[in-house]
């Protein structure tokens, strides 16, 4: 299987919104402690280790807030999950801590497989600010998985405020030329810039420019639909929202109005379940505007998500 393209869909459980935010706080503060302390650079650590169920929490959870951690799911009776294993270190040299990685023995960590949901060997996740996110599964092409890590470092800057870490001597391996980046690279970054200012309408704006010469863009696609989100619940009162969806479960635009809400407040299968209901007791124009709604929060979250696929199969079946 090749590896999935890195959207921004795992980082945003709309929780995120909130996450991104404590991490990119929790990252500021490190670095205005540093700064008081001389500028003292926080401890090197290594940029492979081997995880287990005991150290999971320091070594993957809480070092997510400082950089993007790789998590590998593998086994050394494996050829594919050796060589990948390799593949995977090579990389991690070049990123010189800007990702780490984290190999866990499938055998001897049964629980950490059963929470991630693996299916099968070698398998990728990425986990950053405490949020995990699937990457790929199986082997894949050394460029391809750059081009995810790629991705996955720019979400950590720009979205969390992550930057990384240092590493311990001798970790380092020669970085990679930088290449100044492309023009679109620039519009999505000031679009990125714009939502975490807050600045909704300049980063749909933004978002917009950037699809109008790439249609196909999924993380540009994605942005959009968190900025619109956003700026749809932006100064809305929760509880009077609520309560006239209550009073009027025929009121198509109040049934929306609390889905957007239940999914910037993390319920993600409130708001789904929601909108499917919607869908199912309406007709035509109704009925379009709320299985319309329905496939924006489904950008917003990301087709890998479960939920989104769950979602899929009930709204298929009240319309078929």
């Amino acid at each position: 299987m090749q590896p999935r393209n890195m959207s921004m869909s795992g980082v945003v459980d709309l929780a995120a919104v909130k996450a991104a935010a404590e991490a990119k706080a929790k990252a500021d503060q490190a670095r205005a402690e540093a700064a008081r302390h001389g500028g003292a650079p926080a401890s090197p650590v290594a940029l492979v280790t081997e995880v287990t169920e005991a150290t999971f929490e320091n070594d993957v959870l809480q070092r997510s807030a400082e950089v993007p951690v790789v998590v590998h799911f593998w086994t050394d009776r494996a050829d594919a999950s050796v060589q990948l294993q390799e593949t995977l270190e090579r990389l991690a040299g070049s990123y010189a801590g800007r990702v780490v990685v984290a190999k866990i023995d499938v055998y001897a960590n049964q629980l950490l497989v059963q929470q991630f949901g693996v299916q099968g060997i070698p398998a990728v996740f990425a986990v950053l600010a405490g949020q995990a996110m699937p990457l790929f599964q199986g082997a894949a092409p050394e460029e391809q998985i750059r081009e995810v890590l790629d991705q996955l470092v720019a979400v950590a800057e720009q979205r969390f405020g992550i930057t990384g870490v240092p590493v311990e001597e001798g970790a380092e391996a020669p970085v990679a030329e930088e290449r100044p980046p492309t023009p679109r690279e620039i519009a999505l970054s000031a679009a990125h810039d714009a939502l975490d200012r807050g600045d909704l309408g300049g980063a749909i704006q933004a978002y917009r420019n950037v699809l109008s010469d790439d249609p196909a863009n999924a993380e540009a696609k994605l942005g959009l639909a968190q900025a619109e989100l956003l700026r749809r619940v932006e100064g809305v009162d929760g509880q009077a929202v609520r309560k006239a969806a209550a009073d009027a479960p025929a009121d198509v635009a109040a049934q929306l109005a609390v889905a957007d809400l239940d999914l910037v407040g993390g319920h993600v299968e409130d708001a789904f379940g929601r909108l499917v209901d919607t869908v199912r007791r309406t007709a035509g124009e109704d009925r379009d505007t709320a299985r319309l709604r329905l496939l924006e929060l489904f950008e917003v979250i990301g087709a890998d998500d479960p939920r989104v696929a769950a979602a899929r199969a009930a709204l298929a079946r009240v319309l078929f």
